[in-house]
């Protein structure tokens, strides 16, 4: 079910998907929302209580101020506070989701019992180019659906075509704003060994065996570099949780089942 909650005047909206298991915080990836994980909550089944928030500036909850790791991290430490989750929790996080989780993870590591990093790296380099241009050439709403989709070229019916949302007086929006994405990238910019190494739960690093996105190189000095790291390779590039999801829910649920 979608619920929300209220931090600081924004609304923060979640998927608590229910059951009666242990609970997992899921971070979904940039330009995404919670609902992402409702493949992973059925695969789980009732041993584990998936609880996925639409990140700021996604999905249903409102934009924010800035989109650092500081204001993604305080966001879903409010949450687990909202649902009396004092104990520690499982975290999984995917790509922008993947990194957000291992700062929380290293800034509240009372709070993580075990962390799941799928395609989040920690070396962050973007260069611009068509990532960049494609972003801009986005509009956040406009008056019909097929304007808006025609507006996001393949990127949009791929990923968004299904998540747009019509507004209140008529016409439709992006489930993000396109200007949010690009400030959220900029802020992923940089060298985050500390965060991954600052905690010491178990871990898994998830890693699509051709992405580019994570390199090879730097998915093994994530595993070596971190003591009770362990590594699950799936088949596919960093979308493999969409065009592999069954290797991607079984590596999950394989490590859950250890903890």
């Amino acid at each position: 079910m979608r619920h929300t909650l209220t931090i600081d005047d924004r609304t923060l909206s979640y998927r608590d998907f229910g059951g009666p298991g242990r609970p997992l915080l899921a971070l979904h990836g940039g330009m995404s929302e919670g609902i992402a994980f409702a493949g992973l909550a059925e695969a789980l089944g009732d041993a584990w209580r998936v609880i996925a928030p639409d990140q700021r500036g996604h999905g249903d909850s409102d934009r924010a101020a800035d989109y650092s790791r500081a204001g993604y991290v305080s966001d879903a430490v409010a949450l687990l506070d909202h649902l009396g989750l004092d104990a520690p929790v499982a975290l999984l996080g995917y790509s922008l989701g993947g990194l957000n989780a291992v700062h929380l993870a290293a800034a509240h590591p009372d709070r993580i019992s075990a962390l799941i990093d799928a395609e989040g790296a920690v070396e962050i380099n973007p260069t611009g180019g068509a990532w960049m241009d494609f972003l801009r050439a986005m509009q956040y709403t406009a008056p019909t659906r097929e304007e808006l989709l025609a507006a996001a070229g393949p990127v949009g019916s791929q990923f968004v075509a299904e998540a747009l949302r019509p507004l209140p007086d008529g016409g439709w929006r992006l489930p993000f704003h396109p200007q949010d994405m690009l400030d959220s990238v900029e802020a992923c910019r940089g060298d985050h060994w500390d965060a991954w190494l600052g905690s010491a739960c178990p871990a898994l690093l998830i890693h699509g065996t051709r992405s580019t996105s994570l390199p090879q190189e730097q998915a093994d000095a994530l595993v070596t570099r971190r003591p009770g790291t362990s590594y699950a390779p799936v088949n596919g590039d960093h979308f493999m949780p969409f065009t592999n999801p069954e290797a991607f829910y079984e590596a999950v649920g394989k490590f859950l089942a250890t903890l």
